[in-house]
């Protein structure tokens, strides 16, 4: 059962770093974010980040509720 929270954490986190990436980058043109290398230095760890944290919290919550 643990590894379904964890998926689904990391699906979950993945949503949400899209999500927050969606809002942080409107006002970039397209051919900024296709062309401009470090943006995807920048943000593209950043959303793995989130998605690994947001795993990470499902599991440790998880396993605080089922002793």
């Amino acid at each position: 059962m643990v590894y379904v929270i964890a998926i689904v954490g990391f699906i979950g986190g993945f949503v949400l770093g899209q999500y927050l990436l969606m809002k942080i980058l409107k006002n970039r043109t397209k051919d900024e974010l296709l062309s401009n290398k470090k943006l995807h230095w920048i943000y593209g760890p950043m959303n793995w980040l989130i998605a690994f944290f947001i795993s990470y919290l499902a599991v440790s919550y998880y396993q605080t509720l089922n002793f």
